[in-house]
């Protein structure tokens, strides 16, 4: 097999141990295969019933106790984990399916579909088959937003991002989608000059609240999302289409 990006991944045999070192590949593997997962970041937050080993942060994981849990797959992706970490796992024989930063929702689902039913042999789960129908259309564009992930210095969602194609398929715009860069640091008299009608504030990366972030754009409607809705690819995508659509 290989991985997103095409690196070999060998297996000797299905996996029974994983260890995810990506909080929405922990939530869709643990909820299509209960049990599966046995090492998980310490923001792996779902399913909230995971109760595994935690081995640090997505960018700052601490390898030895990854390899301590002698999994048979280590799963990360191309943006969220740094390339000498998987590296340095799959240097002492343990192999890593690499997922790629997916720019659009379809592009997400997608590549989990292919861990989950080729990476670890998972009969295709019903909260994708339900994920890809609930978010197939794209409506005509009603809104334009900026979408701040960061502040200190501000960044801001740009080009070819999966939490913009997420807006995009509710029928709003991101200000910032034709930016060369993915991520903009645009400063804040830029943010405000652009054109734009509401501001879309998710709490992660950046936790913003009521009290931090709305301040910076006076008059604006603001609109404070949950980022897991927002980012994660898995099976929050299935409640995220209703409760993103009623923030919006």
């Amino acid at each position: 097999m290989t991985d997103d990006l095409g690196e070999p991944v060998t297996l000797a045999a299905p996996a029974r141990a994983v260890v995810s070192l990506v909080p929405s590949l922990t939530d869709a593997i643990e909820t299509s295969r209960p049990g599966l997962v046995a090492g998980a970041t310490d923001y792996c937050t779902h399913p909230a019933s995971l109760d595994v080993p935690r081995v640090g942060g997505s960018k700052y994981p601490r390898v030895d106790d990854v390899l301590a849990l002698h999994p048979d797959l280590v799963v990360a992706n191309a943006e969220e984990n740094r390339p000498d970490d998987v590296e340095r796992i799959r240097a002492d024989g343990v192999p890593v399916w690499v997922t790629a930063a997916a720019a659009t929702v379809p592009e997400g689902l997608g590549s989990v579909r292919r861990l989950l039913t080729q990476g670890l042999n998972i009969a295709e789960p019903g909260w994708l088959v339900e994920a890809e129908e609930l978010w197939r259309d794209v409506p005509p564009v009603r809104a334009t937003a900026i979408v701040p992930v960061w502040r200190r210095p501000w960044v801001v969602l740009g080009r070819d991002t999966f939490a913009g194609d997420v807006l995009r398929r509710l029928g709003v715009a991101n200000a910032y989608a034709e930016d060369p860069d993915r991520y903009p640091r645009p400063p804040l008299e830029a943010l405000r000059a652009t054109e734009f009608d509401l501001v879309v504030l998710p709490d992660e990366p950046y936790e913003f609240t009521a009290d931090d972030g709305p301040e910076a754009f006076p008059g604006k409607r603001c609109v404070l999302v949950s980022g897991r809705h927002l980012t994660w690819c898995g099976p929050s995508l299935v409640e995220a289409h209703a409760a993103l659509s009623r923030a919006l």
